[in-house]
């Protein structure tokens, strides 16, 4: 396990789709190394929770919460701070066994509970792979709404597979029929957001055309056809923390890289 000393200053939270964590390996540490931040939610591990690098991870004085699936999905939460009260798996669907959310109360001198999120891509839409984006999204809603019951600072990070914007994307037009963008996508996103959430990167940046992922395919990176759709949202209380936003786009061109790329806030002192 790592060890860990008090929690003093900023706290910096990032949340990262690695695309397979095996198969990208020297490329995570390297990135995880630079971006240095005290949480790191991951997501698309892509493999079971015993076959997790647990000991690459916590040599760089991470400890690990890891919720796998072999070849799919998976999730995982890593933190310069104990962990407890580590949950797997989001509230509502006893029969949901995609590996998609992971949370814990991150333990620095003010506590942070953080949920790492791999939302359902949805595609083909309509259909019933469009349906249970929408299911899992209207569960997430609700237990954000129990989450923001307990007037606790959390942040519920990962890849929403949502564009929340036209200008989150390089061109509405090509995207606009893709599950990703669909009016009922937005507007499921859009109600997080009225449940009191803050989204870290419309408050601290905003701007147009910054993307969070390239896809491998036609030279997107190269040309610089990106979404934004991975997000942080902030409860009031770490909302009201918060300092600055990046996106870490230099992953992007690395040796071997997933075609998203971290995206890290930084909350203030408390």
């Amino acid at each position: 396990m790592a060890d860990n000393g008090a929690y003093t200053g900023d706290m910096r939270v990032a949340t990262w789709n690695v695309n397979s964590i095996k198969a990208r390996l020297p490329t995570v540490l390297d990135v995880l190394k630079e971006i240095d931040c005290d949480v790191i939610c991951l997501q698309e591990i892509k493999c079971e929770t015993d076959a997790f690098p647990y000991l690459e991870i916590e040599d760089l004085g991470y400890n690990c919460a890891v919720h796998g699936q072999k070849s799919y999905n998976g999730v995982a939460l890593l933190s310069r701070h104990p962990l407890e009260d580590i949950r797997k798996g989001l509230p509502g669907d006893d029969g949901d066994d995609q590996a998609r959310y992971i949370e814990a109360l991150v333990l620095a001198e003010t506590p942070v509970r953080v949920g790492g999120i791999y939302l359902p891509n949805g595609n083909p839409a309509p259909g019933d792979k469009f349906d249970y984006k929408i299911s899992w999204m209207n569960r997430l809603e609700a237990h954000a709404r129990e989450l923001l019951a307990l007037e606790e600072p959390f942040a519920l990070a990962g890849d929403y597979n949502t564009i929340p914007r036209d200008v989150d994307c390089w061109d509405i037009a090509v995207w606009r029929d893709d599950a990703l963008a669909l009016p009922e996508t937005r507007q499921a996103f859009q109600r997080l957001k009225w449940l009191g959430l803050t989204e870290a990167f419309e408050a601290a940046d905003g701007r147009a055309h910054e993307y969070s992922f390239w896809d491998y395919q036609a030279g997107a990176w190269q040309k610089g056809h990106g979404i934004r759709i991975d997000h942080l949202l902030l409860s009031p209380q770490a909302a009201d923390r918060l300092e600055s936003v990046e996106i870490f786009k230099k992953a992007r061109g690395l040796d071997k890289p997933s075609d998203h790329v971290p995206v890290i806030a930084v909350l203030g002192d408390a």
